[in-house]
């Protein structure tokens, strides 16, 4: 029989409440830990709870660590789960500093455990199928890479923890932006289809970030970001349009085009000529079944630490440079339900489409 691993999560509300049922679901595994300064909530009485997420480390002996945990506190705690011996499940975004990176990837070595990293999109073979799609000349050559998120958030969004909304609190780096919190995974997922790993892939950076809602951080951004090798990957996102679309992967050629829905695992193949596309559906595994797979067998992870350094690289770019620049007024509407207030930008989505398609920033496009 074989001997279940035994876990902790840290982080059980909110969507660390995700983990802890994808835990109870795995029969290889064992919730023998959770820590959250709001305590346990339902979790079983078997489970020991802890306040603190360190102390939960240091007191169990863990084989799979679970961190959904605020992103200033994610580096110290992985080295510390690590250091005691566990593999880690690390939330994204990952880390707040291209240091921060290296330094956990040598500590990662060090200790011969994996990390793997919560970008879900990445556990789809659509990620693969579409690189491989860019790369066999069906719609030509390459001319760059695009991603789409649009999707629509509350201000009360904004107010739902004292870390929302801002980039830097105490000198430490928040990052609840829409480029690296909430549409991160189309940045991620981009990247992985582009073959961008290592912070060193990304060779330059244009971030035009805007914002509709009083916060410090960006709600409505484009990114250029120039890859090492002369690729493009040309960003647009928001979270201020009218209603939500399904964010994508866009991969634009010389004869055609792909368009990766990567929340649906779905590619569509745009050829000239063809009337109408080509399209394929693929399955998706969950990352805390992959972690235990290699751990188990060996398998290469699907979402390793050391293949999100070139998305840590632009999140840095976006913590430490300018601030967002607020949009024109008469450009947002607001509009109030029962329990929400929702600000959304007239013309958002044509700008966010434009982006991705001609390979440009909304300053270069001269709209929003």
């Amino acid at each position: 029989m074989t001997v279940r691993l035994r876990v902790g999560v840290a982080g059980v509300h909110g969507h660390g409440r995700r983990h802890v049922d994808a835990v109870h679901a795995a029969p290889d595994l064992e919730l023998v830990a959770v820590a959250d300064p709001r305590g346990g909530g339902d979790v079983p009485s078997s489970a020991r709870v802890f306040v603190d997420a360190a102390a939960m480390i240091d007191a169990e002996q863990l084989d799979i660590v679970v961190l959904s945990t605020p992103i200033p506190t994610h580096a110290g705690l992985a080295r510390l789960a690590l250091a005691r011996g566990a593999h880690v499940l690390l939330e994204k975004p990952p880390v707040a500093s291209v240091a921060d990176h290296h330094a956990l990837v040598s500590a990662m070595d060090a200790a011969t455990r994996a990390v793997q990293v919560g970008f879900q999109s990445l556990g789809s073979a659509g990620v693969a199928a579409t690189a491989d799609a860019a790369a066999s000349g069906v719609i030509g050559e390459v001319l760059h890479f695009g991603a789409v998120g649009l999707w629509s958030r509350s201000e009360e969004y904004w107010q739902r923890a004292p870390w929302a909304g801002h980039r830097v609190i105490d000198g430490r780096p928040v990052a609840d932006g829409v480029a690296t919190n909430p549409l991160a995974h189309a940045i991620a997922t981009a990247f992985a289809i582009a073959g961008a790993a290592v912070p060193e892939d990304v060779v330059g950076i244009d971030a035009d970030l805007r914002r509709a809602n009083d916060i410090e951080t960006d709600d409505t951004s484009s990114l250029v970001v120039e890859l090492r090798g002369g690729a493009r990957m040309a960003a647009g996102l928001a979270v201020t349009a009218p209603e939500r679309h399904e964010p994508y992967v866009l991969v634009r050629g010389t004869r055609g085009f792909l368009v990766y829905v990567y929340t649906l695992d779905t590619l569509h193949i745009h050829r000239d000529g063809a009337v109408l596309p080509r399209t394929y559906a693929f399955d998706r595994t969950g990352l805390l079944d992959d972690l235990i797979r290699h751990i188990r067998d060996g398998v290469d992870l699907l979402a390793p630490l050391e293949r999100t350094g070139a998305f840590t690289r632009v999140l840095e770019e976006i913590v430490t440079g300018p601030p967002p620049t607020p949009i024109d007024p008469e450009l947002v509407r607001v509009a109030s339900s029962v329990d929400e207030t929702f600000r959304t930008v007239i013309g958002v989505e044509e700008a966010v489409e434009r982006v991705a398609w001609e390979g440009r920033t909304f300053r270069d496009l001269g709209v929003l």
